[in-house]
């Protein structure tokens, strides 16, 4: 017994060994920072420019909608909330904003209140600036209908 568990363990050990000898690069993996050495710091990607609608539709049910607007300078801690100005319960009409969905009011035992759940408060979390930027890899994704 003590012989074929050293025979296994030999054999695991030699062929992480093997693994090993090959680069990525020998592999064909290519990364998305291109040709820059891990070492090496490279130029941060150009932002891409806000869409205005008309808005991407949802690819799929219940996908957080994307955000029409700006929201860099949005500041969400835990004492203030940005997006809330426009999209709390209270001041969405008067804005002429969507509501934050009645979902993110629904606390973890299924109670609805008139605050925002603070599990769901981090907005840009889940919803993210629709942006036209080239896609990082190919893509052939279609939504459903």
């Amino acid at each position: 017994m003590k012989n074929l568990t050293i025979t296994a363990l030999a054999i695991i050990v030699l062929a992480l060994g093997l693994g090993m000898a090959h680069s990525p690069a020998e592999a064909g993996v290519k990364s998305l920072r291109g040709d820059v050495a891990m070492t090496e710091e490279q130029a941060p990607a150009s932002i891409s420019k806000p869409l205005t609608p008309p808005k991407f539709e949802r690819s799929y049910k219940q996908q957080p909608p994307l955000v029409t607007h700006k929201t860099e300078k949005y500041q969400i801690d835990l004492k203030r909330n940005g997006c809330l100005k426009c999209h709390d319960k209270a001041n969405y009409k008067d804005e002429d904003a969507p509501m934050a969905g009645k979902s993110h009011y629904t606390d973890a035992s299924g109670k609805e209140g008139d605050k925002i759940y603070m599990g769901r408060y981090f907005c840009l979390q889940c919803h993210v600036p629709q942006v036209d930027a080239k896609p990082l890899v190919e893509n052939s994704f279609q939504g459903a209908k």
